[in-house]
């Protein structure tokens, strides 16, 4: 039975090494009682269609251009799908999986973020799906809190992710 984080598990975790999470922003607002806020690094818009095959080799994933803040760091989005990246760099041991869930202002602004599962093991800078259903547009600032990232305890260690996007986005 996989067993979701507390605040105290996480902190504890933020002291190993490598830490569970590194690069935030301020740890004091971002470790929630059951996970860790994610912050906004980039915003980019999809600028070719992707592709998901049966097979990996054919998988091809759409070319992305970054938008650019403007001088106080905000930038106003219409209402369209944006590929976003993390502050945030994680480091997943192989018991610990993680699930996103949208911040509830985000919602209630008529924007929500997408995610998939970060598997056990997993280690880079993540990105997720941002999309303003709002018809009147979204006015977003860099580093602010968007989604909240939950660690579920697994029943037992895996081998842990081999995927593509181990080690994504790191500089």
């Amino acid at each position: 039975m996989a067993i979701v984080l507390s605040r105290q598990d996480i902190r504890q975790l933020l002291k190993k090494k490598p830490p569970l999470i590194e690069g935030y922003i301020n740890l004091e607002e971002q470790v929630q009682p059951n996970g860790v806020d994610l912050t906004l690094r980039e915003v980019a818009l999809p600028q070719s269609a992707g592709r998901i095959a049966a097979e990996d080799s054919q998988r091809r994933v759409s070319d992305l251009a970054p938008l650019v803040f403007d001088g106080l760091g905000f930038i106003d989005l219409v209402p369209g799908a944006y590929i976003i990246t993390y502050n945030e760099i994680v480091h997943l041991p192989k018991n610990i999986m993680a699930l996103a869930r949208p911040r509830s202002s985000l919602l209630r602004c008529g924007v929500t973020v997408n995610t998939a599962v970060w598997d056990a093991g997993y280690s880079g800078r993540s990105q997720s799906l941002m999309v303003v259903y709002n018809p009147q547009g979204f006015r977003l600032q860099r580093n602010a809190r968007i989604a909240q990232l939950i660690f579920l305890r697994l029943s037992q260690k895996t081998e842990g992710y081999q995927g593509a996007y181990q080690g994504e986005n790191i500089d």
